[in-house]
């Protein structure tokens, strides 16, 4: 399998979380017992991907020192006989190369993906947002490591999907595309929130991609669109024009964690696959009966 570098934009403001996200960055926010962030690197790392850069904007220190080693709380940890705490906290900071640049200015999606360009230096890269957490399904492959079969099998660019009802579909990115089997689709084009009535299908775009070095010339030559910003979507849409881009509907459950009411589904949910699976499901059943 080809070798793949990650890039994790993480230089949003979070406004939908205001006033936790004031001073706290939004990808720092625990899904029950760990930051949404951490979810989706241990996701790259688990299909193979090593070297991970992480777009930063002002006010994200902590999520920088999250990855970092902690030599003081490492030594009250082995002072208190907590081997097992030890080796949780330093396989954090160890499990993948974690490098970190800042976007200067909040232009975009798109530009924030352009300020990887050295990074990934002209080879395809991954792309992922941490807003979009999709736990596997029993036995499977997590998100990436499905689409990284596609784009082994094609050498093409490959976008993660999910189908979701009509009414949610204004809230996303969706696709047109032509279907080459169950889940995999040859785009055709991409619109960014389109009225239901103007919507092409009822896939939408997760926030996992699989980039050929193409789309870096796209984005430089993309001009700001929505709000003045440079949309990843308006360069995909020139990209498919000149070579081909997949789609792959993703198996497993996916949280929207960007929005508060997914944050707390996918919080409970991940606490229900914890040891406390049992105090919190019988809580679960204590709050409904009294609601």
């Amino acid at each position: 399998m080809t070798r793949i570098k990650g890039v994790f934009p993480a230089a949003g403001l979070g406004t939908r979380f205001l006033p936790a996200t004031k001073n706290q960055p939004k990808e720092m926010l625990p899904i029950y017992d760990k930051p949404a962030i951490q979810y989706v690197i241990e996701e790259a790392v688990a299909a193979g991907i090593e070297d991970i850069l992480v777009i930063i904007g002002r006010g994200k220190r902590t999520l920088a020192d999250h990855f970092d080693r902690h030599p003081e709380l490492e030594a009250f940890l082995e002072s208190k006989n907590k081997p097992e705490l030890i080796a949780m906290i330093r396989n954090i900071s160890e499990m993948a190369n974690i490098h970190y640049i800042r976007q200067k200015d909040a232009l975009g999606l798109g530009h924030a993906v352009l300020t990887a360009e050295s990074f990934v230096s002209n080879q395809p890269f991954a792309v992922f947002l941490a807003d979009d957490i999709v736990h596997p399904d029993n036995g499977g492959k997590n998100a990436i490591a499905q689409m990284l079969e596609i784009h082994e099998e094609t050498g093409c660019s490959v976008i993660g999907l999910e189908a979701v009802p009509d009414e949610k579909v204004p809230g996303y990115g969706v696709i047109a595309g032509n279907r080459i089997r169950e889940g995999l689709y040859e785009l055709t084009g991409v619109v960014e929130k389109p009225p239901i009535e103007k919507a092409p299908s009822n896939l939408t775009i997760v926030g996992r991609y699989i980039f050929t070095p193409a789309i870096m010339q796209h984005l430089h030559e993309t001009p700001p669109g929505r709000n003045g910003e440079i949309q990843l979507t308006d360069a995909v849409s020139t990209l498919l024009k000149k070579e081909k881009v997949y789609g792959l509907t993703l198996k497993g459950r996916r949280y929207d964690t960007g929005d508060p009411a997914g944050f707390l589904e996918a919080t409970i949910e991940y606490a229900l696959r914890s040891p406390h699976a049992d105090q919190v499901r019988q809580y679960l059943r204590t709050l409904t009966a009294k609601l």
